[in-house]
């Protein structure tokens, strides 16, 4: 079943985009199969332009979010800087896409607090005119989903570092003189790169197909292919959509073409790994590097964290005229006036983020009790089918399956919503409990066995109360991800059904920071509750219990 819910929603997705982008799709009059809907695309103006902003942008944000992951592991894994800066890093997964980029353009826009900073000591007394949200090469669009993919690529890379002998093949690689940096790379990043790369593929995949970031920081006009894409998708002409669905399999060809060429990078970085390694650069003098991939993961932390304070006061603010460092005043008018407003995409929020995420845990425990019990893993093919609701684009089947729903005439929407956000929560959930779950010692299970319990009696009072406080963390991720879903609530819900997000996103177009402030806010603090209860609730349940607490 999970393997279904997986596989079948991106196959029937890709299949009703494929359709309509040969002019088949009958309920608006395309009733042969042909090339004229290719033929209007690539004349549109600026098509090239966009795919080519799609694909630079995608393969620029993640090799700097790689190499500075890869520098900082090679740095300090091991280490308390790395321990201090893991507690800084870690609640970054919690923060929305959008609410990160929206934080980051209060920061560097113009009138931003960057600017607002430096103006008494640079004599500026009115916003400069630069273009620095939505500049035409892309690079704050880029900035953006650094500072949300290194925090992801980090942990996804902690995760897999006990994979490693890390203790031995540092004293190996001291013992012969080589720097740590060099040592790791040498010895230990071809096998740790193994266990991420399909995250890394996720990354790529999500940073040359993004919407809410690209609305928010990338460029307007032209804008990114996926952008444009959402334009002609909810053109009130119909005959767009043949339009669209060629398009989103444009952006297809786009990611996977950004994936083989990153594949070739991966090729010629192991050679050029291995020319150093057999040419003896030992790099022993590396202080200055390390001093580097700690600055960088630090200035990451906290621009995002800064972004989210500056739209925590965005929202209170009253007056607040440039230069000013601070609001004249703090208002609550901007919560009383959002909130009335504010409580229908709240309910949908959850009920859709609740929904998924149950369902995401339930999967998820059946499939990890039956690996239990049968002592089989997925291997590298499981994990290539829970990659691949992450790898695909999510353009390229959304807007099918929206075609989908819309001609099956049901009217069961909010299953629908919750549906398509468990293909994107799932993996999430799986990845966060699986390591877990895996590490508990089985001979708990085996003397309940010995003792005449049944499978189902050792799973209800053995394996969940023990693996309680991660089953709970891999909830909080999965309705963090959610959350965060932008396009698929865009398309699914049609419009009818808004989140927090979709709402947040809509507001990029205006002008009114006090509002956003409040939307974005909103959208961070839903996961942060979540993350508070996966915490809190371990606590209060195991305040008897010495050795269960953490």
């Amino acid at each position: 079943m999970t393997v279904a819910l997986l596989v079948l929603p991106i196959t029937f997705g890709l299949l009703g985009t494929l359709l309509p982008a040969f002019g088949y799709l009958p309920v608006l009059g395309g009733n042969a199969l042909g090339l004229e809907t290719f033929r209007s695309l690539f004349a549109t103006p600026g098509l090239a332009h966009a795919a080519v902003l799609s694909f630079a942008t995608g393969l620029a944000a993640t090799a700097i979010s790689l190499v500075v992951t890869m520098l900082f592991m090679a740095s300090f894994a091991g280490t308390p800087v790395m321990t201090r800066l893991q507690h800084l890093i870690s609640p970054l997964l919690a923060v929305p896409h959008a609410a990160a980029a929206f934080g980051l353009a209060f920061l560097i826009a113009p009138s931003g607090y960057l600017i607002r900073f430096v103006a008494p000591l640079a004599g500026i007394d009115r916003p400069p005119d630069i273009l620095i949200p939505h500049d035409p090469l892309g690079l704050a669009m880029i900035a953006g989903l650094v500072a949300k993919e290194t925090p992801f690529l980090f942990l996804v890379t902690l995760a897999a570092l006990p994979q490693v002998d890390l203790i031995a093949s540092r004293r190996l690689a001291a013992s012969f003189g080589y720097g740590r940096i060099a040592g790791f790379l040498y010895l230990l990043w071809p096998a740790l790169y193994r266990q991420i790369r399909f995250a890394v593929y996720a990354v790529i995949a999500y940073s040359s197909s993004v919407v809410d970031v690209a609305v928010i920081l990338g460029p307007n006009l032209p804008g990114t292919l996926a952008t444009r894409l959402v334009q002609w998708m909810n053109d009130p002409d119909l005959s767009a959509r043949f339009l669209a669905s060629a398009g989103a399999l444009v952006q297809l060809t786009v990611t996977v073409g950004a994936i083989l060429v990153w594949y070739g990078l991966e090729h010629l970085g192991s050679k050029l790994l291995r020319f150093a390694r057999d040419h003896g650069y030992r790099l022993a003098t590396d202080a200055l590097l390390r001093r580097f991939s700690a600055l960088m993961i630090g200035i990451i932390g906290v621009t995002v964290f800064a972004g989210l304070g500056i739209l925590a006061i965005w929202s209170v603010a009253g007056l607040w005229q440039f230069p000013d460092l601070l609001p004249e005043s703090l208002t609550l008018r901007s919560w009383q006036n959002a909130l009335p407003r504010v409580l229908d995409p709240l309910r949908t929020t959850l009920v859709t983020g609740l929904g998924s995420t149950l369902a995401a845990i339930v999967l998820t425990i059946g499939c990890l009790e039956r690996e239990t019990q049968t002592g089989r893993a997925g291997g590298e093919r499981g994990l290539l089918i829970l990659y691949m609701p992450l790898i695909v684009p999510q353009i390229t089947f959304v807007f099918g399956l929206q075609l989908l729903f819309i001609g099956s005439g049901s009217p069961y929407r909010y299953a629908a919503l919750i549906l398509v956000h468990l293909v994107f929560v799932l993996p999430y959930v799986f990845l966060s409990l699986a390591d877990p779950w895996r590490a508990l010692d089985r001979r708990y299970e085996i003397v309940a066995t010995a003792l005449g319990r049944s499978r189902l009696s050792v799973l209800l009072s053995i394996r969940l109360p023990m693996l309680i406080r991660p089953i709970l963390t891999a909830c909080a991720v999965g309705f963090a991800v959610s959350v965060g879903q932008y396009l698929p609530t865009l398309l699914i819900g049609e419009g009818r059904l808004q989140t927090v997000t979709t709402e947040a996103v809509a507001l990029a177009s205006g002008n009114n920071r006090r509002v956003i402030g409040v939307y974005a806010l909103l959208q961070t603090l839903l996961p942060f509750i979540a993350f508070s209860l996966a915490a809190f609730l371990p606590a209060m349940l195991h305040r008897k219990r010495r050795e269960m607490r953490v």
